[in-house]
């Protein structure tokens, strides 16, 4: 399995902390974002190697990181310099799959935002979605819905099959919630570009899955813990308060 991670945007709502530093390399608990995902990522011995996407503005910051990092680990600048620019999280995708080393027969890509801190292991995501054998999301329950209008939000059957995703919607269908952590098969990530010719949202990450679990089989794991989404100022203050006391390790 091979690993992109989209690190690309600006973070606007997060400055000034991120006007000249990227989000996903703020320290929590004296280590980077970035840090505790690939840590849990490197332990499951099953990402062979990584590939994160920055814009232009940030990517000497990215590749300092990784030359500090024992994985294989390639750093794409996709040639943005500002929050106006940017290419969208799908359109960055397709980008690093361009300059991916090409995919072994059957292998599968883990696709994840690099600004979220997870109180349990993706290797049970990973094992997830190598049982399964098609692409894999994860969903976790939330109750509030001013939350879930700005969320991906699933509608499932009783074998978790993903039946609608609806991104940001006015009217929720369900209370699941998806994540930015995606698993696609080699076959449904190569189709990006006849999504985006259907139509397909380039923007949040969550338009792809939208447009491809109507065409695909897509399986959505209960997540098994808590999913912590770094987003503004506040957010960030509060995880590390937690992390400090050891709250949500």
């Amino acid at each position: 399995m091979q690993c992109i991670i989209l690190a690309a945007g600006y973070a606007t709502r997060l400055y000034p902390l991120t006007e000249n530093f990227p989000k996903p390399l703020l320290k929590v608990k004296g280590k980077a974002i970035l840090d505790w995902l690939l840590d849990d990522l490197s332990g499951s011995g099953q990402v062979s190697r990584y590939l994160v996407v920055s814009n232009h503005r940030f990517v000497g910051h990215f590749m300092r990181w990784a030359e500090a990092r024992q994985e294989r680990i390639d750093v794409l600048d996709d040639g943005t310099s500002s929050n106006e620019t940017r290419l969208g999280a799908v359109r960055d995708l397709q980008f690093a799959l361009e300059h991916a080393v090409p995919a072994e027969p059957g292998e599968s890509w883990l696709v994840m935002a690099g600004d979220n801190l997870l109180d349990f292991s993706l290797g049970t995501f990973l094992e997830y979605a190598r049982e399964k054998g098609t692409s894999c999301v994860m969903r976790y329950q939330e109750s509030d819905k001013a939350r879930l209008r700005k969320s991906g939000v699933l509608v499932v059957d009783g074998e978790d099959k993903v039946l609608q995703m609806q991104e940001k919607p006015s009217e929720p269908a369900s209370n699941w919630c998806c994540p930015a952590f995606y698993i696609y098969s080699n076959e449904d990530a190569r189709r990006i570009p006849e999504a985006i010719a259907d139509g397909c949202g380039t923007d949040a990450p969550g338009s792809l899955l939208s447009w491809l679990c109507v065409r695909s089989v897509v399986h959505a794991m209960a997540m098994p813990g808590a999913r912590h989404d770094i987003g503004t100022l506040e957010s960030y203050r509060q995880i590390c308060a937690d992390y400090r006391k050891n709250v949500v390790i």
